[in-house]
């Protein structure tokens, strides 16, 4: 049972995702809030069930699932739709994301949660520590269209939808500045997984 827990967190295509991998590498169990989104909405659960009673059966395809797609086009020109969403699946994914870190085999666990500066860090107290992936916004920005093979103006609003750099920094307690070759993680991930084993030796006052 991991009795010490750190948030995860940076923007779109800043290498959350690579980190992830190098601490899971060393057995670290990672909680990934994206993964616990669509498990908490998935067939017969009763976040689903609550979807439906809110929003209709045209919240599902045809084949009884969520139809995300439909969900997203509904969300995305109203905001009162959105945050009833939100106030369906939010609380859900953090008692899932709470349970599977304590649940967790070693000293310590990683709660992966890409939108963490933009709900805010009081929707988790029982996290110890927030793990800022950051990148300087050009990076971030040749990143994002060679990955995704978009244009400028909508990597632009991607980038710009979530929160700042400033406001990422502003809750961070550890920082990896990944704005070089991807071997440069390892020894940025070995030197925080030694801490982080430090850390969560020390009993919790």
């Amino acid at each position: 049972m991991a009795d010490y827990t750190i948030a995860l967190t940076g923007g779109i295509a800043s290498g959350k995702s690579e980190v992830e991998r190098r601490f899971g590498a060393l057995g670290i169990t990672v909680a990934d809030a994206d993964q616990a989104s669509r498990d908490v909405v998935a067939r017969d659960t009763d976040g689903l069930a609550e979807i439906v009673a809110a929003f209709g059966v045209n919240a599902l395809d045809a084949g009884g699932d969520l139809d995300r797609p439909a969900m997203r086009r509904l969300v995305f020109n109203d905001d009162a739709a959105r945050q009833r969403l939100e106030a369906i699946i939010h609380p859900r994914v953090r008692l899932a994301l709470r349970a599977a870190c304590a649940a967790a085999p070693g000293p310590y666990a990683i709660a992966a949660i890409p939108l963490l500066a933009e709900g805010g860090r009081g929707a988790y107290p029982w996290l110890h520590r927030v793990l800022v992936v950051d990148v300087p916004v050009d990076v971030q920005l040749a990143r994002l269209l060679r990955r995704d093979g978009i244009d400028e103006a909508l990597a632009w609003k991607m980038i710009r939808a979530q929160a700042s750099r400033v406001e990422r920094l502003a809750i961070a307690d550890d920082v990896i500045v990944n704005d070089g070759p991807l071997e440069a993680l390892d020894g940025a991930v070995a030197a925080l997984h030694g801490r982080y084993l430090e850390l969560a030796r020390v009993p919790a006052p």
